[in-house]
């Protein structure tokens, strides 16, 4: 019996840079990863704004699509084995949600979940300039095992798009939870002029 595909919670919130969580579930189907996909109410505002798709296209993007107030769905428990969960973009509301154990939507509990199975959470954050309070929570999910990642294109790669930065930002998640098959672009160390 072949193996069964890993399974990857996604999670997009009300920020901006939806472009971040709907190139990832397009990435990791590309990759042959199961998705669960989570989109809060803001979070599908946002989508319409930046990308101009209804929740429809964002939900036939993911394996399994959930409703945020389905807190019976299976990435509420446990006992459902996931390889990781990430939240891009991670609004500062979800952050402070996370960051204080407040299971009150499926995103926030399917987070919560993660963090007590210790299995990887990377929270994209978006929000700029940070406050103390912005900060204080940050500090308290890197605490509790979550990777804090906000998702700050690198020009060592000389971008070319948007998209581009996208893409790559994506690359590097999807190699930080472990998913085989992702190609962020190596820093190969500067090179004399010639």
């Amino acid at each position: 019996m072949p193996p069964s595909p890993p399974r990857l919670v996604v999670g997009i919130s009300g920020a901006t840079g939806v472009a971040y969580g709907v190139k990832l579930l397009e990435r990791a189907r590309e990759l042959g990863v199961q998705t669960h996909l989570v989109v809060t109410p803001a979070g599908m505002l946002n989508v319409h704004h930046e990308l101009g798709l209804d929740r429809h296209a964002v939900e036939r993007l993911a394996s399994v699509s959930h409703a945020p107030g389905d807190v019976g769905a299976c990435i509420a428990s446990g006992s459902f084995d996931t390889a990781a969960m990430v939240i891009a973009p991670c609004s500062m509301r979800t952050l402070a949600a996370v960051a204080h154990g407040l299971s009150d939507n499926l995103l926030t509990r399917a987070a919560d979940v993660t963090l007590k199975e210790r299995r990887r959470l990377v929270l994209m954050v978006r929000e700029t300039p940070f406050n103390l309070a912005h900060l204080r929570n940050m500090t308290a999910a890197t605490e509790m095992g979550a990777v804090v990642f906000p998702p700050l294109p690198a020009f060592y790669h000389h971008p070319q798009s948007v998209a581009e930065m996208v893409a790559e930002g994506v690359e590097r998640v999807l190699q930080l939870v472990g998913i085989e098959g992702a190609r962020p672009k190596a820093w190969q160390g500067l090179r004399e002029p010639n």
